[in-house]
């Protein structure tokens, strides 16, 4: 897990986090963990976790239903061992990996992009303690939106992203 930074609110039960998977992608990663071994559901969820470095890990309530969903496409075959399924990738499973070969990569790349992003890499720590700082801020403002409040927060959030977006100020230097 990554270190925690007080200013940053983090998901409570029932919220969501950020969204790590774009659509398909979770489908196409399982395939293909399970195209290099069988496993069962938690086995995938700790795969999955160890590709992210543990800065995420997919909940049973994402896992599962997409392991019922590729067994009703008859990409996967699961057979019960106990309390619990052994999932394993079928040759259409075989043939739709092969064929998405190129999704995957970007779901790989994906992966690599959103790691950073989850684990704070991909700015400086000042501006990640920020971010953070922001958030608690939204928080602790929620249940007190007026019309007026939410256009000067929004204006206010929405001038500072066009500001970054643009890049930092060109300053003339006369020697």
């Amino acid at each position: 897990m990554r270190d925690h930074d007080p200013f940053e609110r983090r998901p409570v039960r029932g919220e969501r986090g950020p969204r790590v998977f774009a659509p398909g992608d979770l489908k196409l990663l399982i395939l293909s963990l399970l195209a290099s071994q069988p496993g069962h559901g938690y086995d995938l969820i700790r795969q999955i976790e160890n590709l992210f470095d543990a800065s995420y890990s997919p909940s049973p309530g994402v896992i599962y239903p997409t392991l019922n969903y590729l067994e009703e496409a008859e990409l996967i075959s699961g057979q019960v061992q106990g309390s619990k399924r052994l999932y394993a990738i079928t040759e259409a499973g075989r043939n739709a990996l092969t064929e998405q070969a190129v999704a995957l990569d970007g779901v790989r790349m994906r992966i690599e992009v959103s790691k950073r992003a989850l684990r704070g890499h991909d700015r400086p720590a000042e501006i990640h303690q920020a971010v953070g700082n922001l958030r608690h801020a939204l928080h602790m403002h929620s249940g007190h939106w007026t019309p007026e409040e939410i256009a000067r927060v929004s204006t206010l959030l929405n001038d500072t992203a066009k500001a970054i977006a643009a890049g930092p100020a060109i300053t003339e230097h006369t020697p």
